[in-house]
């Protein structure tokens, strides 16, 4: 008896073990992406049939980025998911799959693409405007929301075969996947959502997407499901797993030091096993090497610093006021082969709620806490003035000033607090210098301190000496 209610104890805790163990590494393999300062940023997917065909329907599909600073940048974005059935891609506008699988078993008319797993991308500008429709043909590239938002969208319009037309036949695609233009954003799954309306160009007219008819066995009437599908993607750094691409450097007028950026901050120069992973400055091959083979990738080829990071942003603290201190901000770009249009920074800084005025930057204040907690900001350029970060070389830099007011409850140049907690580039994490690598001030050194010692000693060896001469 005793031997029965062992094993029926064994084997409960070995299923409550298993059970245990399927929850820890079923949580751990489902991480979601989230972005700190950006709760509720997100890029929604639309998927609006507009028209039924005789075996399908076309779709306006539209790519919406709800992210404050985040942009897509080029190479651009890469939409991906899996068909529910056996659909096909008849044809496509403002955009294509880049693979078109195997179609043998179609005669006559040739679909565009029949692979169950689907990968799109976006037409390059230029593209002729038979093959365009509205929001297309921006290279994958889409702005941020809250920093151009007339080019926060990018769409096409896919024609779907072997569908059907009702809704027993149409389902939705799964397992939605989008690259921008790496990895980093997770999609969830596709949810019915109100038909999407459309305004014509002169704002005339309003148009919506279909709706599927139903018959209700029920009720003596019909009703109308809307084919608007909306797939929510977010994104997380961490993620996206890729190397850093900014640092920060320090100065400041109290001190005379320059704190650079770490050491290999986004890499280290390897041009012994890795030849041709940086460029140095005054080369006298630098424009056969930027303009050379490989010149359109989007691989950086960067100048070759202690750092390695295409982009360095300098934080110098300039002025001290009575009621007022001033900084200043300088972005260099290290990348022989990308110029940054529309870039962004984020700066995390307790004074940032006393901010005076802003020169040759836009600015917006982020509250990603909570209303009352005012120390994120959003800094980009001017529009055709600073809003482009050119490559590497005289031109690729932009900098302003700000001018601050003091809050005499906290302000102090003491432990390194007039710098910055964080910054981002176009969202990106910069690689900020250690603590006690600061420019302190000069009161407040530790090496002056020990520096002071030795004439000390030596001017009361002196002194001694003389009191003993005169007594």
């Amino acid at each position: 008896m005793e031997t029965g209610s062992l094993r029926s104890e064994l084997k409960i805790t070995s299923w409550t073990i298993l059970l245990f163990s399927l929850l820890f590494f079923s949580s751990i393999c489902s991480t979601e992406a989230y972005d700190s300062l950006d709760p509720n940023g997100n890029i929604t997917i639309k998927w609006d049939i507009m028209q039924w065909t005789p075996d399908g329907y076309v779709a306006v599909v539209t790519m919406y980025n709800f992210q404050q600073y985040r942009h897509i940048q080029a190479p651009g974005w890469t939409l991906g998911w899996t068909w529910a059935k056996k659909e096909v891609i008849w044809s496509m506008v403002g955009a294509q799959t880049t693979e078109q699988g195997d179609c043998s078993k179609f005669k006559g008319n040739t679909p565009h693409c029949c692979k169950k797993d689907p990968t799109v991308v976006d037409l390059l500008p230029g593209t002729p405007y038979n093959m365009q429709i509205a929001n297309c043909c921006k290279g994958g590239v889409i702005n941020s929301w809250v920093q151009d938002p007339s080019n926060a969208a990018s769409a096409f319009q896919v024609s779907v075969g072997l569908a059907g037309t009702t809704n027993k036949t149409v389902r939705v695609p799964k397992n939605f996947t989008l690259n921008a233009p790496g990895p980093g954003y997770t999609c969830g799954q596709a949810t019915i959502v109100k038909p999407s309306k459309f305004i014509t160009q002169d704002g005339r007219r309003t148009t919506q997407a279909l709706s599927v008819h139903i018959k209700h066995f029920y009720l003596i009437c019909s009703i109308y499901i809307a084919v608007t599908w909306n797939v929510t993607c977010t994104y997380s750094q961490f993620l996206s797993q890729k190397t850093p691409t900014c640092c920060v450097s320090l100065s400041s007028f109290y001190n005379e030091t320059i704190v650079d950026c770490p050491t290999c901050a986004c890499g280290c120069q390897n041009n012994i096993t890795q030849p041709g992973s940086c460029v140095e400055g005054d080369s006298p091959y630098l424009a056969s090497v930027v303009n050379g083979p490989g010149k359109k990738s989007f691989t950086p080829l960067v100048q070759c610093t202690s750092h390695m990071c295409p982009i360095r942003v300098h934080w110098h603290v300039k002025l001290n006021y009575k009621e007022y201190w001033r900084i200043k901000i300088s972005i260099t770009n290290f990348n022989y082969r990308m110029n940054y249009t529309q870039w962004n920074l984020v700066v995390q800084h307790p004074n940032l709620d006393n901010v005076t005025q802003i020169f040759s930057f836009n600015y917006k204040s982020l509250t990603p806490y909570s209303a009352t907690i005012n120390d994120t900001a959003m800094l980009w350029g001017v529009k055709y003035y600073n809003d482009l970060l050119m490559e590497a070389g005289p031109l690729g830099n932009v900098q302003s000033e700000i001018l601050f007011r003091k809050d005499m409850s906290t302000f102090t140049f003491e432990k390194g607090w007039a710098f910055p907690r964080r910054i981002y580039f176009n969202g990106d994490n910069c690689v900020m210098p250690p603590p006690d690598a600061y420019p302190w001030l000069p009161n407040a050194s530790p090496s002056l301190t020990a520096s002071l010692i030795p004439p000390v000693i030596v001017f009361c060896a002196v002194l001694a000496c003389l009191l003993g001469y005169l007594y």
